[in-house]
């Protein structure tokens, strides 16, 4: 009898078992100041100069990452105008926004995935960014790390 009843918890156990799995594309998602955070939505559009701009929103943040074109390449942070990362916090009337720039903050977005025939984008980023509105209540600057964005589609 024992034998039955151990048979029949054998057999339970293995056939009640789930599979619950929950894929996370697209995605966006990165460290902000040593805290885990991620996207709700995120867009990625090519302008009319060829350069790619990915936008992604939680409902109080945005963050734009801007790349003079799509092709994979890495694209250095702080040195022009030309690839940039911004970050905004809107909380009630209080707009808080850091970027990167000509000679100011740091990084990188790297390109390492575009799929032209289905327009999907992955790559991973990372940036210091300064605190461009004097505010005495926020920090001077914020940093982005283990930034990824995954498989996120481009729309021209």
């Amino acid at each position: 009898m024992k034998k039955y009843f151990l048979f029949l918890l054998t057999t339970l156990s293995i056939f009640s078992c789930e599979e619950n799995v929950k894929f996370n594309n697209p995605s966006f998602q990165g460290l902000k100041d040593n805290v885990f955070w991620r996207a709700i939505t995120t867009t990625a559009t090519i302008n009319s100069s060829n350069e790619l701009i990915i936008t992604a929103y939680t409902s109080k943040e945005q963050i734009v990452l801007k790349t003079p074109s799509d092709d994979i390449n890495t694209y250095t942070l702080g040195e022009d105008n030309i690839s940039t990362a911004t970050y905004t916090l809107t909380e009630d009337t209080t707009v808080t926004t850091y970027s990167t720039g000509t000679n100011t903050g740091n990084g990188q977005i790297e390109i390492t995935e575009y799929d032209i025939a289905n327009k999907i984008i992955t790559g991973t980023f990372k940036f210091n960014a300064i605190n461009t509105i004097t505010n005495p209540e926020s920090q001077s600057n914020l940093n982005f790390q283990q930034g990824v964005f995954y498989k996120i589609p481009v729309t021209p």
